[in-house]
């Protein structure tokens, strides 16, 4: 098969010739088809698209010279190729930092005059729009609205802003704004509804930390992001059993990466693997950094059902209930290790959520509840 012949950095290189192509050609004008609030449209222009370690993600302008952008499409790139709205590639140099988040600063002196976004905090009750590349449309979009879950929490410094605000692949990196069109954080990662970004507050302690004499410690983390990233990549077959020395490097890699998605996805491979213990340290490390973080709690809980330890799985699931929005697998999930653990108010309120939002497979559910198979051992 071409897949296991073409190694992960040959895929990325080959993914990033066809981008390359597709970005440089003219884009639709930036001003056409944009159905958001007029600010939120005209911030558009502060977003460019960026082609760097990852083919292809999303950068902002907040300088004359100066943009902010994801560290995990960059990793230890010492520079990234930039997108005008007409399609003309520009370089942009990457400043070395130590700042520990998915974020890290750009600078080009040929960026063309335009817009440019200002860091402000948010407003609880604001509407959220992600502005970010559109590699389909060759344009920087701004997509469907959504609202604040989870503010990130002032006593942690890496914890995240979460929200339902649609996103795509592409975008991290780019533009989370408000309707007004102001700038309050930074694209990072998500999936199921569940979206993430880093508060734009964070740019400051950013730049802070930011110049040549973090260069050290820029490429130790960025040779992580890259290490790590091809790692899950090599291991991403859902069949694939890691070996002890994989999953250390797996693990290590990682975690010295600072990215918190990037350790999900590390958990995750580990415990397909059955390896449960390594994966719950990443899973209770992200939690440690942001405790809102709702995929992270539901693969710490998965990781906890294949290790059969329901009883552990229980204040992720009692957590889940109550902010997971009725998502089916919380609710399995708790029906499962409710009955098992002896939690039966958890069970029996996950069975009473199920018949309203999925009454089609409740009857099983319930026939569970009722006259539950023998509990599966713990394993070792």
């Amino acid at each position: 098969m071409i897949s296991q012949l073409l190694s992960a950095p040959f895929v990325r290189a080959l993914l990033s010739a066809l981008l390359l192509a597709a970005l440089s050609a003219p884009a639709t004008a930036q001003s056409d088809g944009c159905v958001q609030p007029e600010p939120v449209c005209e911030a558009r222009g502060a977003v460019f698209a960026v082609s760097a370690f990852d083919p292809i993600g999303s950068a902002v302008r907040i300088g004359e010279s100066r943009l902010v952008t994801s560290r995990h499409v960059v990793a230890d790139e010492a520079e990234v190729t930039l997108f005008t709205a007409e399609g003309r590639p520009l370089v942009a140099q990457v400043v070395p930092t130590d700042y520990p988040g998915d974020l890290i600063l750009l600078e080009s002196a040929d960026l063309p005059p335009g817009p440019v976004l200002t860091p402000e905090a948010l407003e609880p009750e604001a509407e959220l729009f992600t502005v970010g590349a559109d590699v389909g449309l060759r344009r920087i979009r701004a997509y469907d609205p959504g609202r604040l879950r989870f503010a990130p929490r002032a006593d942690l410094p890496l914890a995240r802003l979460h929200h339902d605000a649609y996103s795509q692949p592409g975008n991290s990196g780019g533009a989370l704004v408000d309707q007004d069109g102001r700038l309050v954080g930074i694209v990072a990662s998500g999936g199921e509804g569940r979206f993430e970004a880093i508060p734009a507050e964070a740019i400051a302690t950013l730049a802070a930390r930011s110049g040549p004499e973090h260069a050290d410690a820029s490429a130790e983390i960025g040779a992580a992001v890259r290490v790590c990233a091809t790692l899950l990549d090599t291991y991403r077959n859902p069949g694939q059993r890691l070996e002890e020395q994989q999953a250390k490097a797996v693990e290590t890699a990682c975690r010295r990466s600072g990215n918190r998605q990037f350790m999900d996805l590390a958990g995750q491979t580990l415990g397909r693997s059955g390896l449960t213990e390594p994966a719950i340290r990443l899973f209770e490390q992200g939690l440690a950094e942001d405790p809102d973080a709702i995929n992270t709690r539901l693969s710490l809980a998965i990781t906890y059902h294949l290790a059969r330890d329901f009883e552990a799985a229980l204040p992720q699931l009692q957590w889940l209930m109550t902010h997971a929005d009725d998502d089916l697998q919380v609710l399995r999930l708790s029906i499962q290790a409710g009955t098992w653990a002896g939690d039966d108010e958890l069970a029996a309120r996950a069975l009473a959520r199920l018949k309203e939002v999925n009454p089609q497979s409740a009857p099983a559910a319930e026939r569970f509840v009722n006259d539950p198979p023998p509990r599966p051992p713990k394993r070792q």
